[in-house]
């Protein structure tokens, strides 16, 4: 199993509070990316399956040995062909970044580039982010023709005043057509992020946006409180800071999420994220359960083979060379088992399910008490995590200090 993340830098104006890599740019530099990234694309599924393979094969070096065409490595001499065990796509996440500002044909190419390349499970997760305002009919009925099945769409909110602080480009209006739109399309897996605790933001303001959505009926529910990110302008800025909402406005949105989405049937999985039920994100679970990904694109980070590694951020070195064979990359860095340990417990008690302890002493031959036992019965004995059987997981007050509790999770070298 193996999932792609596939990243769009190209957004049509930068929101105040994001610090992601993403930024606007004309349509020449967006079509020279499109092209970029399909050539990576071509090359690193050469390198997962070998340059004479193909999709559902796996290809072995002159010597026999998987990782030469695995980690992209010239395999020289006559390669052995052995079918079978070439890892198949089982989600796909286009992301940004605005991936919604391609062209139709831009996203009918890549997608065409991508099957050819990869080998994608029947029922494929495959999802895209769109933020209203760059969403049209044609531009829909394309992503639907190349199988995109999630749409994850980019509210933050449902007041008009706050989307204009936020710097947001559509209003309300703009996303209820758009929502519309997707669902005469076809799409019926559809997530819409939300913001609490923005500027100005009162709880009965953040309230409505959450009884205003969760009237539409959509499949799933993001909802992150604001974090003023360095080198934003909401962080630079002191009158943003002064209309913060305090402390206890936080907590009380905080805690109206989890009460509203659980009235209206949708299951929290996640810290952030809820779902009516069969619509928790494929993607993001693998994700916290450790699946290898690959990332595709601008800056995209992956974790394959037990290593870390990512690609390169600026737009025009990326377009020269969109692929660099993985262990060529600066930062690859294979994961020790103590790395893996850590991410084991960390990511995995993101998720309301927890950890299963017994799948830990099978992955790493050794109990998670052994490594753990403080930590595990401290926390236990202070009620913000709970054993049960055999999976950990935190309590309500165990994720609200849950940043806390997993920098204890941390190995000390």
């Amino acid at each position: 199993m193996l999932e792609l993340y596939i990243h769009i830098p190209f957004c049509v104006r930068k929101c105040n509070y994001c610090d992601f890599l993403s930024f606007p740019a004309g349509k020449e530099i967006v079509e020279r990316y499109v092209r970029a990234l399909e050539e990576e694309i071509r090359r690193t599924g050469e390198a997962v399956y070998g340059q004479n393979g193909r999709p559902g094969e796996t290809v072995y070096g002159q010597n026999g040995r998987p990782e030469e065409a695995v980690y992209g490595r010239a395999g020289g001499g006559k390669t052995e062909v052995r079918p079978g065990s070439a890892p198949k796509i089982s989600t796909v996440f286009v992301g940004g970044g605005t991936p919604s500002v391609l062209e139709p044909e831009q996203i009918r190419s890549l997608f065409s580039c991508l099957r050819e390349s990869f080998l994608l499970e029947a029922d494929a997760e495959i999802s895209m982010e769109a933020n209203p305002g760059t969403l049209n009919r044609e531009k829909l009925s394309a992503c639907r023709e190349e199988g995109i099945n999630r749409l994850s769409l980019g509210l933050q909110s449902a007041d008009d005043g706050l989307l204009q602080t936020l710097g947001r480009i559509h209003t309300w209006e703009q996303f209820l057509y758009n929502y519309q739109d997707a669902r005469q399309a076809g799409f019926r897996n559809i997530n819409i992020d939300l913001m609490s605790s923005l500027p100005g933001q009162s709880l009965e303001n953040y309230v409505k946006t959450l009884e205003t959505v969760t009237a539409l009926e959509p499949e799933h529910i993001s909802s992150y409180s604001l974090i003023l990110e360095e080198g934003t302008p909401f962080f630079a800025s002191e009158e943003i800071r002064r209309q913060l909402p305090d402390e206890n406005t936080d907590r009380e949105m905080y805690e109206k999420t989890k009460e509203i989405l659980h009235e209206k049937g949708y299951e929290r999985y996640e810290i952030s994220n809820y779902a009516k039920p069969g619509f928790a994100c494929r993607h993001n679970l693998g994700y916290w359960d450790e699946v290898p990904y690959l990332g595709l694109g601008l800056g995209a980070s992956s974790y394959y083979k037990n290593a870390r590694f990512s690609n390169e951020t600026d737009i025009r070195t990326y377009m020269e060379n969109p692929f660099v064979p993985f262990l060529g990359r600066n930062d690859y860095e294979c994961c020790d088992e103590k790395s893996r340990m850590e991410d084991y417990m960390i990511f995995g008690l993101r998720k309301m399910a927890g950890v299963s302890l017994s799948r830990f002493e099978k992955e790493f031959g050794t109990a998670a008490e052994e490594i753990y036992g403080g930590v595990i019965d401290r926390y236990v004995g202070m009620g913000l995590l709970v054993l049960e059987g055999d999976r950990l997981r935190l309590t309500d007050a165990g994720i609200d200090v849950s940043n806390r509790i997993f920098e204890d999770f941390l190995l000390m070298e």
